[in-house]
């Protein structure tokens, strides 16, 4: 079984938070709310992304690198991290 499989309800759980804050974002540019809070909203947002995204990063290393059933099972699973993290530091 995956580790989002297993995780998946503590994973959603964090989806719908991220969810809830982009929520609030849209309430506070509807009523217009001043740029510097809106700035925070958006920094919260990104700090909850980048932990969810952490999170899921650290299992598919456990899982699929250092327990790797073999080493080309670990070589793909380190190459669809790499393409990954090519794009998330762009």
């Amino acid at each position: 079984m995956s580790h989002t499989v297993r995780e998946k309800t503590k994973l959603l759980a964090r989806v719908r938070r991220l969810k809830g804050q982009l929520e609030a974002v849209e309430r506070a540019l509807d009523v217009e709310t001043p740029c510097g809070d809106i700035l925070q909203l958006l920094s919260s947002i990104r700090g909850a992304l980048n932990g969810l995204t952490g999170e899921v990063m650290e299992d598919h290393l456990r899982e699929h690198v250092l327990l790797a059933e073999s080493d080309a099972e670990r070589l793909r699973a380190v190459d669809e991290l790499s393409a990954v993290l090519r794009t998330y530091v762009r």
